[in-house]
This record gives C-alpha cells, structure tokens and sequence, in this order.
C-alpha cells in the first residue's frame, strides 16, 4: 500500500531546522512548556516563540545553548519513521495537526533526545548541524522570542 503524506510548501534549510527540533526539545525539557508556538526559519537566522509565565535571565538563556549544542555535539543520527496517527499520538505531540492530515505521520527522531511529527528536511546526523548560537531575546506577555543561527565550521 501506497503511503499518502500531506504535501510541502516550502523548503528549509536542513541543518537550520534540525537544529529548531533540538532547541523545542530542550525548552521543553528545562520549562515544562510545549514546543514552539510559532517559528519562522530560514537559512541565515531563525526565530521561535515560546509561552512562558515569566522571562528567563542571561545565566538561564546561556544554558539553553549550552544544551542545544551539547545534544548537536553528541552525533545523533536523525531519523525518518512513517506511523499511523494512532501510534504516533503514542509518542508525540499531534495537538498543532492540521484537521485534514494525512492518516500516516512522518516521525522525525534525533537520537533517543526528540521525536516529532514533521515533513520538512532535516540532516541525517546532528554532527551536520554546526554550532547553535543564540543571537537575542525578548519577553512581553508571555511570549519568550528566541533568535538564533548555526554556524557550520
């Protein structure tokens, strides 16, 4: 059986978006918050919200970096698993689905660290990403925007 996947509308640079998985993971990790609320990425600089009851300072923000690329640095291989949506809402977060998804998911796993329902590119291998680095932040009502790059070496 042929499986049927929900087309993309748009391209994204592999290592850029692979590491937005990483930095969703890790904030969810170090605030109990959801993954990003909203995102915009692209190549040369990316951007995720976040709901946050209050702003997190410097020391806390260095450690969201910190963490980001401790995961990048650990090689993870990136992988593609293709799920139905009953056994994917075992695993991950469905809740941001459009109403009219496919019935099979594709599943990005980065190592044992993140899974999530996506169809955008990503590397195979978190040692493609390069280095993640934090370019600012701003807080305002509830709303943690996150600005960020990676740098390939």
């Amino acid at each position: 059986m042929e499986q049927q996947l929900n087309e993309h509308n748009k391209q994204e640079y592999p290592p850029m978006h692979t590491a937005e998985h990483i930095l969703n993971q890790t904030m969810v990790r170090m605030f109990g918050c959801l993954r990003s609320r909203t995102a915009h990425i692209e190549r040369k600089k990316s951007k995720c919200d976040y709901l946050l009851p209050e702003a997190p300072g410097e020391e806390v923000l260095l450690e969201v970096e910190r963490r980001v690329n401790e995961v990048i640095d650990q090689h993870l291989p990136v992988v593609i698993d293709f799920l139905s949506q009953a056994e994917a809402k075992e695993i991950v977060d469905l809740s941001k689905l459009p109403e009219d998804v496919s019935e099979t998911l594709r599943i990005v796993r980065i190592g044992d660290y993140d899974a999530c329902a996506c169809i955008g590119e990503h590397v195979g291998n978190t040692s493609e990403i390069g280095h993640f680095k934090l370019l600012n932040c701003d807080y305002a009502d509830g709303r943690l925007r996150m600005r960020f790059k990676v740098e390939t070496t």
